[in-house]
């Protein structure tokens, strides 16, 4: 009982902080995770420091892009946060995401979207396959699927921006080389890009 007491109040302490920040971020006002710019923890509430929440520090798009031509994304791996800005700069967002669970699995430098889908169909990669070969072929649209409710498709092959499912992942080292965001966030994440949106992951 005590864990899940415990649990429970580590989950409120990341909701409201990611509302508080988002809240920041929207008014333009500089975001900082812990004092330090550190990986936030949730060292204070159960004892035990878990590097798998998202550091919430706000940027600035022009020491990574020349322009904002289409909207801009870019993807920060090692503080597991997404940022977006739109191109005519009135909108800027910052999402908590999932990253690649090892360097191997991590690609990094520019890319663009080239096709964007609600409800999408997953199939894992030879790669994939071979590391785990008990995996379906195909998973269409629904609740078990790993993608989630929409999917931004990078000129990468098989590299995507997505939705999940599986709320655990937010925050972790935990995808095969996709950057994954909760559905509520890649749904609206959706609605702000367009073909061509300019992407960069760091």
């Amino acid at each position: 009982m005590e864990t899940r007491n415990k649990n429970a109040l580590s989950r409120r302490l990341f909701t409201k902080t990611l509302a508080a920040g988002v809240g920041m971020a929207a008014a333009g006002l500089p975001l900082r995770a812990a004092a330090q710019d550190k990986i936030i923890t949730e060292q204070d509430v159960t004892g035990k420091v878990r590097h798998n929440i998202s550091s919430f520090v706000a940027k600035t798009w022009e020491p990574y892009f020349k322009n904002r031509k289409n909207g801009v994304i870019l993807v920060d791996t090692k503080s597991r946060a997404l940022h977006f800005w739109s191109e005519d700069g009135k909108t800027y967002k910052l999402y908590p995401t999932s990253v690649p669970v090892s360097k191997d699995l991590t690609r990094l430098g520019r890319t663009r979207i080239v096709r964007k889908v609600v409800g999408p169909s997953w199939r894992p990669t030879p790669a994939m396959k071979k590391r785990n070969p008990e995996w379906p072929d195909y998973v269409g649209p629904g609740e078990n699927n790993p993608l989630g409710t929409h999917a931004l498709y990078l000129s990468w092959r098989y590299y995507r921006i997505h939705g999940t499912n599986d709320t655990r992942k937010i925050g972790r080292r935990s995808s095969n080389g996709c950057i994954g965001l909760y559905n509520r966030d890649i749904k609206e994440l959706y609605g702000l890009t367009k073909i061509g949106t300019q992407v960069l992951l760091i």
